[in-house]
This record gives structure tokens, C-alpha cells and sequence, in this order.
């Protein structure tokens, strides 16, 4: 697969990313498996890794304003 970006290819790498859920709340997610650029360091998250990242993040506490969370397949 190639990079949208510049066209570089892209490797199987994983890496810690933040996700803003709501107004007030930041989860990171350590571990996460993306496809990087080894050019330019744009990434893809695939959709089957994203649908698991969405139930991770509806399932977060409320009341934690920010949580670090380890992607587990």
C-alpha cells in the first residue's frame, strides 16, 4: 500500500495515539497498530482496527478526564 500523501510506502508499525472524546476527555491509546509512511510519517488506521478503537472509546469512564488504555485485538 502506498502513502496518499507522498506516494511513499507504507509499514505495519504501532504507535501511541490521543483521541479527543467529548469536550472535556482525551484518552491514548498505546500500541495501536497503524500503517505508517516510513517517508512523510502520515499513518492509515485500517476500519477493522478503528471499529475497535470506537468501542474502546464508548466505553470509557465518564468521569476520568483523561486514561491511558492499551490496544488489545
Amino acid at each position: 500500500m502506498t502513502c496518499h500523501i507522498c506516494g511513499g510506502v507504507l509499514q505495519a508499525r504501532h504507535t501511541t495515539l490521543p483521541f479527543k472524546v467529548g469536550d472535556d476527555r482525551i484518552v491514548i491509546i498505546k500500541g495501536l497498530p497503524v500503517l505508517q509512511c516510513g517517508n512523510c510519517s502520515e499513518y492509515v488506521i485500517e476500519d477493522a482496527v478503528m471499529e475497535r478503537v470506537e468501542t474502546i472509546l464508548n466505553g470509557v469512564d465518564t468521569t476520568v478526564e483523561l486514561e491511558t488504555l492499551s490496544y488489545v485485538a
